[in-house]
């Protein structure tokens, strides 16, 4: 299955357009948190940035499957 990661606040979306196929659900959440890693590393790991924002996990159809919110997940 393919499945798209949207990083969302209340006044942005940073849309993926290519997306990633994955096996499961279970599969896309770790590539998520995979995602979340390397962002944090990239971009900075202080909480304060990631206030706010999300990753959506998204089908093909654009339907919500899942939703991490990025403030909680970075460590």
């Amino acid at each position: 299955m393919r499945c798209f990661f949207h990083l969302v606040n209340d006044h942005e979306e940073i849309v993926d357009n290519s997306g990633i196929e994955v096996h499961d659900l279970e599969s896309a959440k770790a590539q998520a948190l995979l995602a979340i890693t390397e962002l944090r590393q990239e971009i900075g790991a202080e909480i304060e940035d990631w206030s706010g924002w999300r990753l959506d996990i998204v089908c093909p159809r654009g339907r919500l499957l899942h939703s991490l919110m990025l403030n909680n997940t970075v460590h």
